[in-house]
């Protein structure tokens, strides 16, 4: 008997982990997942966008458009952020993170603290933005890879 040929790619695998991790988000527009892996392929930490921990998010706003205190954008942490804060294992050195949207430059600037040194995105919808355009430049300055998700021919159905 041979080995089953039909397996997940690590980059599959990982990339589900994030996209199910966006699953967790409250947010009724984008819901965005990041995981966390290091050079073993091991899962260091996962994320996803929402509000601050202890925050009441029935409480707080979820619009795009207002006055900003009136939305979301001046609370909700994204799902980069999250993981890299919910990781508490010491260095991410040397690690890469799946992310299901590319990363603002917020996002960016700490991954690139971090010591994350790849990151694998599964969507570049606002490539065209500043915030963007700023990540991609940040990126490149420092040495970061950056890459699109090459989408294989699998589907998973999952019944939870």
């Amino acid at each position: 008997m041979t080995k089953r040929q039909d397996y997940l790619s690590w980059d599959a695998y990982f990339m589900g982990i994030a996209l199910l991790s966006a699953q967790r988000s409250k947010d009724n527009s984008t819901q965005v997942g990041a995981c966390i892996v290091g050079e073993d392929n091991k899962i260091l930490s996962m994320g996803y966008n929402g509000m601050p921990t202890g925050c009441d998010d029935d409480r707080m706003p979820w619009d795009r458009v207002g006055k900003p205190l009136e939305t979301k954008y001046m609370y909700v942490c994204h799902a980069e952020l999250n993981a890299i804060l919910n990781y508490s294992g010491g260095s991410l050195k040397g690690a890469r993170v799946y992310t299901t949207l590319f990363p603002c430059n917020e996002c960016t600037k700490a991954i690139i603290q971090s010591g994350i040194s790849e990151i694998i995105y599964y969507s570049d919808k606002y490539a065209q933005t500043e915030s963007t355009i700023a990540s991609k430049r940040m990126l490149d300055m420092v040495g970061i890879r950056y890459r699109p998700y090459q989408m294989e021919d699998k589907k998973l159905h999952l019944e939870l």
